[in-house]
């Protein structure tokens, strides 16, 4: 369907396949969902490539220890520059991934993917209103210095179905029936062009032994670094509710390729991202992330922690769960959602406690990686 598929085959790793240890429930295997915001962005375009293309990294070592340890069988790695003609996500799988990282053992992922991003991507509108200077980060697609800044990638034990990627880089905000547009911002010459995705929303389908499983990938804005306008607060809500929607089996969502409609019913699927809501605390709108956590054809019940979350009590008003928080600023950010037709085994955040073995690793980010493990049931 689309028309960028051929990144997929320039950006896949080399060698043979390592996987996570494999646990058989019900006769069948597990296969192990993770998301990691890495927090691998730069503030030159290309310095990450520059800096990945040697192995001495402290960061990209403390990364690939991490991704090492907890081995996913199929990996969203977000905050990753992804600059055109550049390839920083090829240097840290040759340079770290597959390396050796102290006592972590080297994993190769064969099928990789660094999604493009509206980051960076200019306009020639004043998009945040500073005074009509224009050309700065906040005049960009989605916030910025450079083109591909903060972008995602995919990598997988297992082949993607390449025929059937969707993405919604360039679906406008104002073609979301009722958007939460912030009112009186943006010219109706803006609006024409303002795309709802702040990087990219993926569904890239899976093709593992026991059936397809699509991952939903994105990363929603965060709610906060605006006015009272709430610009990213309405932004971040949209960018959720869009699939939430498109869960829902709705119409008006049109991909890249110009495909219209959802995901079909009896898809399974594991919506997965740094999605910068949390249930309980921060700023987001009332009720935002509930859009995926109470949709009907998401599984929620059985919420990843960390022994390293509980203790990190950084707020004293904190309502929700410390356990359950993946940042280190004491919110739960980052899911891996799995869809109601897929077995949950397991579910954890990757955060040892202060002294436990794996403690000195997550230093490497802000995030906190985040897994689950699924099983498609026998049917």
């Amino acid at each position: 369907m689309m028309n960028v598929l051929f990144l997929l085959l320039g950006c896949t790793g080399s060698g043979a396949t390592d996987s996570a240890d494999t646990a058989i429930v019900d006769g069948s295997a597990t296969i192990r969902f993770a998301i990691y915001n890495a927090a691998m962005f730069r503030d030159g375009a290309g310095d990450l490539a520059a800096e990945l293309s040697g192995p001495n990294s402290p960061q990209g070592k403390q990364i690939a220890a991490v991704i090492q340890t907890v081995r996913p069988d199929v990996l969203l790695l977000q905050e990753l520059d992804n600059v055109p003609g550049e390839d920083a996500l090829s240097a840290f799988q040759d340079n770290y991934l597959e390396v050796d990282q102290g006592d972590s053992a080297a994993i190769t992922y064969p099928y990789a993917w660094a999604a493009p991003s509206n980051t960076g991507v200019a306009t020639d509108f004043d998009l945040d209103n500073n005074d009509e200077r224009t050309g700065t980060g906040g005049d960009a697609q989605g916030f910025g210095l450079f083109e591909g800044q903060y972008a995602f990638a995919i990598l997988s034990m297992y082949p993607f179905d390449q025929d059937e990627i969707r993405t919604f880089q360039n679906f406008l905000w104002k073609d979301m029936p009722d958007p939460l547009l912030p009112g009186g911002w943006f010219s109706e010459e803006e609006l024409a062009i303002q795309r709802l995705s702040s990087k990219n929303h993926i569904d890239v389908p899976i093709e593992t032994p026991d059936g397809v499983i699509h991952v939903l990938g994105s990363h929603p804005t965060p709610p906060g670094f605006d006015g009272a306008e709430d610009r990213n607060g309405k932004r971040n809500h949209d960018e959720i509710r869009l699939w939430a929607d498109y869960l829902s089996g709705v119409d008006y969502l049109v991909d890249d390729g110009g495909v219209s409609g959802g995901l079909a019913e009896g898809e399974r699927f594991v919506v997965m991202g740094d999605l910068n809501a949390d249930p309980f605390d921060g700023s987001n709108i009332p009720g935002t992330i509930f859009q995926l956590l109470e949709h009907p054809r998401v599984n929620a019940s059985q919420i990843p922690k960390s022994d390293g979350g509980a203790a990190n009590d950084v707020d004293p008003s904190h309502q929700g769960d410390n356990a359950a928080d993946t940042a280190v600023w004491g919110l739960r950010v980052d899911y891996a959602l799995p869809s109601i037709n897929l077995t949950v085994a397991d579910a954890q955040v990757f955060w040892p406690a202060p002294g436990e073995s794996g403690s000195g690793l997550v230093e490497g980010s802000d995030h906190r990686l985040v897994w689950v493990d699924v099983v498609i049931p026998d049917e």
